[in-house]
């Protein structure tokens, strides 16, 4: 019985054991998934930016303006720079009459050239304001007349590179005048001479209101427009206008109006007319109208501006290269005039494109052209046009009061006494 309690006890372990192992096989304990582990995030990749580029300067370039009769010598002198030193010259065609107003409004815009041809008498207005920078001719300073040079200076300053010099000078026809008269009375008796024998309309011929070439008479009577100070400057407060030397050309101008050698009405290109075909013995005129009166065949010579009480002298222009106070390339502009323009091969390309003296001595010395050469004695004693902002106030007023004389509408001293009275007023008040 004893052996029977442990047999069934026995059993029911070994039964027991199974069904763990039954239980351990049919519940297998789950394998935990895989987790893969979080990365470390990573910085994101920059979009490249492309580097900053370091500002150029633009490319050098020069404009220059130049009227119709230097703009082609000026391009073929561009080109050869531009060859040699890759840099671009551009020549723009401006009206000589217009560029210097013209740049007075483009330039302090950043629009106007690096280098103009203008005259010297326009420095005072232009160096003023602010728009013309020195130029430094360097060594070859010594190949420019003095005096050409004296007149692109201001304020004891150089502003621009001279290349010639021209002034009016007394044509006469030998036919009708053998002999050039020394004096304004003489020119008066010839005049009178030739008309009364039908043989011109009229001796002497004088277009109306223009005072540029009414200065040589008024300055063979001793008249003047500035006086100068010790230094050769031109004093604007000392106005000749109203002088008694001034008075007495204008007294001598009514007189040849009221005696009919001079009429009223007639301008610039009417007087060359009748000069050219021999209706008028005598004028005053410059190098611009060489050309047409050689080509009209007309028998002239020229001779010196005639005396009276005192020399008679005309005004002297110079015109020249100038560079803008606002270039960007100034010296590359100064490189361009003094080692370019400023040879002997250029200045002669300049001379024959527009025949009048040449300021630049090495051409200047050897022309052969006896016209030229008789506009270079009758500019000896000539007077620098005044470069003053001041001269810009006389024009008008001095000119209207020849007109006033040539129609008869005032006497000759008061038009010139009200002439000077209204200069002094615009001069004092800046207008």
């Amino acid at each position: 019985m004893k052996q029977r309690h442990i047999w069934t006890l026995l059993v029911i372990l070994v039964v027991a054991s199974l069904l763990v192992t039954a239980c351990a096989k049919a519940t297998p304990t789950p394998t935990p998934t895989p987790v893969p582990p979080t990365p470390t995030p990573k910085p994101p990749t920059p979009t490249p930016v492309p580097p900053t580029p370091t500002p150029q300067p633009p490319a050098a370039k020069l404009v220059i303006w130049a009227d119709e009769n230097r703009a082609p010598i000026m391009e073929e002198i561009a080109k050869a720079f531009t060859e040699k030193y890759g840099v671009e010259v551009e020549v723009q065609q401006v009206g000589f009459g217009d560029i210097r107003d013209q740049f007075k409004v483009a330039a302090p815009a950043g629009e106007g050239p690096d280098i103009i041809i203008g005259a010297h008498d326009w420095l005072g207005e232009l160096v003023v304001n602010g728009l013309l920078a020195p130029v430094d001719l360097g060594a070859k300073k010594e190949k420019f007349l003095p005096s050409a040079l004296q007149a692109f200076t201001y304020n004891s300053q150089l502003y621009g590179m001279p290349y010639l010099t021209e002034n009016v000078a007394f044509f006469y026809n030998p036919d009708l005048v053998p002999e050039a008269p020394k004096t304004w009375t003489e020119v008066t008796k010839v005049a009178a001479e030739l008309e009364k024998a039908g043989k011109v309309k009229q001796g002497y011929v004088l277009h109306q209101g223009d005072p540029y070439h009414f200065y040589p008479i008024m300055t063979a009577f001793g008249g003047y427009v500035f006086g100068k100070d010790k230094d050769g400057n031109y004093n604007p407060q000392d106005l000749g206008i109203d002088s008694p030397g001034s008075i007495a050309a204008a007294k001598w101008l009514d007189m040849m109006v009221k005696e009919g050698h001079l009429k009223p009405d007639v301008d610039w290109d009417t007087a060359h007319t009748m000069f050219e075909q021999g209706d008028a013995a005598m004028i005053i005129t410059g190098p611009w109208a060489l050309k047409r009166i050689r080509e009209s065949g007309v028998h002239y010579k020229i001779a010196e501006i005639p005396d009276e009480t005192a020399d008679g002298h005309p005004f002297s222009g110079v015109h020249g290269f100038m560079i803008s106070a606002f270039s960007e390339n100034k010296l590359l502009a100064q490189t361009f005039l003094t080692e370019f323009v400023a040879t002997e091969e250029n200045m002669w390309k300049l001379f024959n494109a527009d025949p009048r003296p040449s300021a630049f001595l090495p051409v200047r010395e050897k022309i052969d052209d006896p016209d030229i050469a008789a506009f270079g004695l009758a500019g000896k004693n000539a007077d620098p046009m005044p470069a003053i902002p001041e001269m810009s106030k006389v024009w008008e007023a001095w000119g209207n009061a020849i007109t006033l004389i040539f129609q008869q509408q005032e006497d000759p001293e008061t038009a010139f006494k009200n002439a000077a009275e209204q200069i002094r007023q615009a001069i004092a008040g800046g207008q």
